[in-house]
């Protein structure tokens, strides 16, 4: 994906595990009536992690399907899987568990080099991780994780000029610092994947005791004690909510201004959510208007799948 020319907007969508039933009903339709999707855009990756996961992060998951199942659907669609690993809280003793390196060894043992059988990555946040799946799991590729809450965009120059990462993912609030990211050399736009649909408070200062809390929880610890505060966090999320956030992405600003500008990676949110609203994520971002209705329809009327 990476040396490809900037004609493509690759997103890495959400829920590998979690939304495994939604993307089994999907996919086929996104690969027999391609279409119905933009044809600037493709699917890059899809992230995620089982339900008690210790090494993950960010999210509290919630998938419980079989793994060889949901790379199995990978290997089919000839789509990368991303590992969401991305807890900040590890210590040595973590780096043992063995679910987790199973899912390493599997992940790794599916992966492919060639543009039909795309490497299989992993979403990190602890440096102590990074250098264990480096030495243990060299075939998979590494993404910073959105959970560094990289605000200052030198933080984010450096992320982006350390050979550990394929991919690095900013705080969603340098969404908009065009100036500086258009200064960005190709090999670095390369790699920066922006979070599009972010629903936080732009203006919160705890995202990233909000993520620690997370880890501490999925180590089965006391967290930090940390509640949100931001306004209307009672709400939930909401699509329209995140459409006024002033860090959103939207289709036309990635067709019409990042694109041209030389980026072509786009990280969609959810894994927390329901299929029904990650149903709407794929329709806005790579459905034309005019087929949304039928992917819809399609979607809905497969009674084997539970939407809400």
């Amino acid at each position: 994906m990476v040396d490809t020319p900037k004609k493509i907007a690759y997103f890495h969508l959400p829920g590998l595990f979690e939304f495994y039933e939604m993307y089994k009903v999907f996919l086929p339709i996104y690969k027999k009536h391609r279409n119905y999707f933009y044809d600037w855009c493709e699917i890059g990756s899809i992230y995620g992690a089982p339900t008690d996961c210790l090494w993950g992060g960010g999210r509290v998951e919630y998938g419980s399907v079989n793994e060889k199942e949901v790379l199995g659907l990978m290997k089919k669609y000839e789509i990368s899987a991303r590992l969401t690993f991305s807890n900040s809280q590890l210590r040595q003793e973590h780096l043992q568990d063995k679910q987790c390196n199973e899912l390493c060894e599997l992940f790794e043992k599916n992966a492919g080099v060639s543009r039909n059988k795309p490497r299989n990555g992993v979403i990190i946040h602890s440096e102590l991780l990074l250098e264990y799946i480096k030495e243990n799991y060299p075939d998979l590729y590494l993404v910073s994780s959105t959970t560094k809450v990289l605000t200052d965009f030198r933080n984010l120059e450096k992320e982006l000029q350390r050979e550990d990462f394929s991919y690095v993912v900013p705080d969603f609030r340098l969404n908009k610092s065009l100036k500086k990211l258009e200064q960005l050399n190709q090999k670095e736009k390369d790699k920066v994947e922006f979070l599009c649909n972010e629903c936080c408070w732009y203006g919160c200062k705890d995202r990233k005791q909000c993520y620690e809390e997370v880890s501490f929880r999925n180590l089965g610890e006391k967290g930090n004690g940390h509640v949100c505060k931001a306004p209307n966090a009672k709400e939930g999320y909401k699509f329209s909510l995140a459409m006024e956030n002033p860090g959103f992405i939207s289709v036309n600003d990635i067709e019409n201004i990042y694109m041209p500008m030389g980026f072509s990676n786009f990280k969609i949110e959810g894994r927390g959510l329901g299929s029904a609203l990650i149903l709407e994520f794929l329709l806005y971002y790579m459905t034309k208007p005019e087929y949304q209705i039928h992917v819809r329809e399609e979607m809905y009327l497969d009674n084997m799948l539970d939407l809400f």
